[in-house]
Order: C-alpha cells, then structure tokens, then sequence
C-alpha cells in the first residue's frame, strides 16, 4: 500500500480535502479513511513506512478535529508507531486520552511517565486500560488522584501484586469506600479479603461474599478476628491515652466490645482498659469498677460480671489473670520490662488456670513472640508453648 495506493483508494474529492488547508471536516474525514486502511493487517515494510509518513503529516496537521480523528481511529491499532503514539498522548486531553487508553503501542515506561504528569484524567485513563502491568499499578496506588486509583482497584486487568495491595491499604487505611473497589475484581488473594472484611462497609461484605464465594461463616470469624487483632494492637500502641473512656465507649458503639477482645487485652496486662470495659458494661462510674475489680474477696468482682452481662465461662479465667497480675511487678526500664511482664502473666495464667479460652491464649502467645523477637530476647529465655 504505496502513497499511490493509498490515493487511488481514497476519491477525488477526499484528496482534494487533504490539500486544502481551511477545510479541517473535510481533512478529518479523508484522515479517518487513511488511518482506518493503515490500522488493516498485511502491510509490507514498504507500505507501512509510507503509511507512517502519512501518520506523521496527519499528528501535526494544525486542526484539532484532524488530529482527533487519528486518535480515535488508530486508537487501539497495532500499527500506530509508538513516536506517533507518544505525540498524540501529549496533545490536549481529547486527542491524548483515547491513545493513553487503549493503545497497545505505548510501553510501560510510557504509561509511568503519563501517570508521574499529574493530570487526573490521563492516570485514569491508563488505570482504565486492558492490561495494566504490576509497576504502572504501583505508580498508580501511589501517586495518581482518588479517580485514577478507584479505576485501577475494579480493573479486573490490572496486576496487583502483594505491595501494591499493601500500598493501597495504608494510603487508604481511612477511607473503606476506596477500597471496596476490590470487590469488584474476578478473584482476590485470602489475606487481602481478610483485610477488607475488617473495613469495608456491610453491605460491601455481603457483596464480596457472594462474588468470592466466602461462606458467611467465615467471613464473620474473619471479621472478628481481624478486628480485635487490630483493636488490641492499637491498645498496646497507644497505651489508651489519653482518654480511655471514650475509647471503650466507640468500642461500644461500634459492637467491637466482645468478650474475646476484653480478656485478651486483660491477659495482655492492659488492665485501666479492663477496667474501664466493665463499666462501660456494667454502668457504673470507673471508679467503682476499680474498687470491685480488686477487691480482695471475691465477691465484688462476681456482682461486677453479673451486672456486666459477660458470659460466667470466661470468670475464672479473669480472676486468675487479675490475680497473677496482682503478683507481678512492672519494672521501669521501658518496653523490655513490659516485655518481661507480659510473659510472666501469661506464664502465670498458664499455671493458675488451665481453662482459660484457647484461643485467647494462642493470640497472647503469638504476640509475646513478636514482642521478643522486636526486643530480642534469647529463643531459651522465651516462654515454652
């Protein structure tokens, strides 16, 4: 396909449009002729070098209608040299968004440096696209505007690969409505739906069970779980400073005030938290609460759990935490004496009181791992499962 073909292919009136500057309609519909025939397959080198002459005569023609055309045409063509492709992705937005889009000619090199140009529409374009390579998706999750990020989230074609989950959770760690954009996608890794159980809305959940085929069950399980995970590491992170109070109260509100979550803590040694939960449940003032907590008899502590409404399985196992408690003290060198503690009051729970929820336990377990291995306490100093 020769200029020559090209021409003969094209009628009079088209070439004559072609050369006539004021007529930008005229020269828009003849550009779209050239271009739809050079999009075609079966080009020799020869053709296709003549043709991209023509592509290169068109990308600068002065009228933005011209230029649109070509976009539009060529927009999804194999056969759109990748220069010509770049120029066109530097035009005005018209022009530049359909070729950032959907052209299979720009490179992911390309694609970053669209997304590194700041300019919403264009990162969501390219979030928007068939395929978007892992490195172009982190680009995206870390620079790119809400829009551009929400796109790439759904886009079933984008490749997310464990940092990129990552990054999309911390930069949007306080806003769920961005991420249950997730739902969306045809499959998710467990531990990202883990995640996203313990954030998104319900009926966000609802949807991601029914699309993921999570059995209600266990998204509930994992809901739980998750949830006073992370409530008990904000405790241990922020020593409940500095209103505690208020703090059981949104735990209230929330539901988030379980059992399970308050016996943890407790084993943890979080005991102004403990404290203030079971006034929060039982209504009483703190102070109260304190005097019944730790009284020496033990009838306080039983009329506090009675009012409270928690369950009387998990009493015995309070008494014998309060009671180690009680045994140990709290050296004043910093984390490692907190370290220190916590594994004599599990240790101590283990010995007092051999009924204490195993799961609840477990948890302690693990995270007293963690805590001495960030300390790095000796594998023999370490408590023994």
């Amino acid at each position: 396909m020769s200029v020559q073909a090209l021409r003969a292919r094209l009628t009079r009136d088209d070439v004559q449009r072609l050369a006539q500057a004021g007529d930008d309609e005229g020269r828009a519909l003849a550009a779209r002729k050239i271009c739809s025939r050079i999009s075609m397959p079966g080009l020799s080198e020869k053709e296709r070098e003549a043709a991209n002459a023509i592509l290169s005569v068109l990308a600068n023609d002065a009228a933005e209608i011209v230029r649109r055309a070509m976009s539009v045409t060529l927009a999804r063509s194999v056969n759109l040299p990748r220069d010509i492709a770049r120029k066109l992705a530097e035009d005005i937005d018209s022009i530049a968004v359909p070729v950032i889009a959907g052209s299979p000619s720009l490179t992911e090199e390309d694609l970053v440096e669209v997304v590194r140009s700041g300019a919403v529409v264009r990162q969501t374009a390219v979030a928007g696209r068939a395929e978007v390579p892992g490195k172009v998706v982190r680009e995206i999750v870390m620079r790119a505007g809400d829009p551009a990020v929400q796109r790439v989230i759904a886009n079933d074609g984008a490749h997310f690969d464990a940092g990129s989950y990552a990054l999309s959770f911390e930069r949007y760690r306080d806003r769920p409505d961005m991420l249950e954009g997730f739902v969306e996608r045809t499959s998710l890794p467990l531990e990202v739906t883990e995640k996203l159980i313990n954030v998104i809305s319900e009926a966000a959940v609802e949807r991601l069970i029914s699309r993921h085929a999570i059995p209600a069950q266990l998204a509930v399980e994992l809901a739980e779980a998750t949830r006073e995970r992370a409530t008990v590491d904000l405790v241990d992170q922020a020593g409940l400073a500095p209103d505690p109070r208020r703090f059981v109260q949104q735990l209230q509100m929330n539901g988030r005030l379980t059992p399970s979550l308050i016996l943890r803590a407790l084993f943890r040694g979080h005991m102004t938290f403990f404290e203030h939960c079971l006034a929060e449940l039982a209504g009483i003032p703190h102070a109260k609460a304190w005097l019944l907590i730790h009284d020496a008899g033990p009838l306080g502590l039983d009329a506090l759990f009675e009012r409270s409404g928690l369950p009387r399985r998990i009493l015995p196992a309070v008494r014998a935490a309060i009671s180690a408690y009680h045994s140990l003290e709290l050296g004043d060198r910093g984390p490692e004496d907190i370290v220190r503690f916590r594994a004599a009051l599990t240790q101590r729970i283990f010995t007092q009181f051999q009924g204490a929820p195993e799961a609840d336990l477990e948890y302690c377990l693990a995270r007293l791992e963690t805590d001495m291995d960030a300390y790095g306490f000796e594998p023999h100093r370490r408590m023994a499962g």
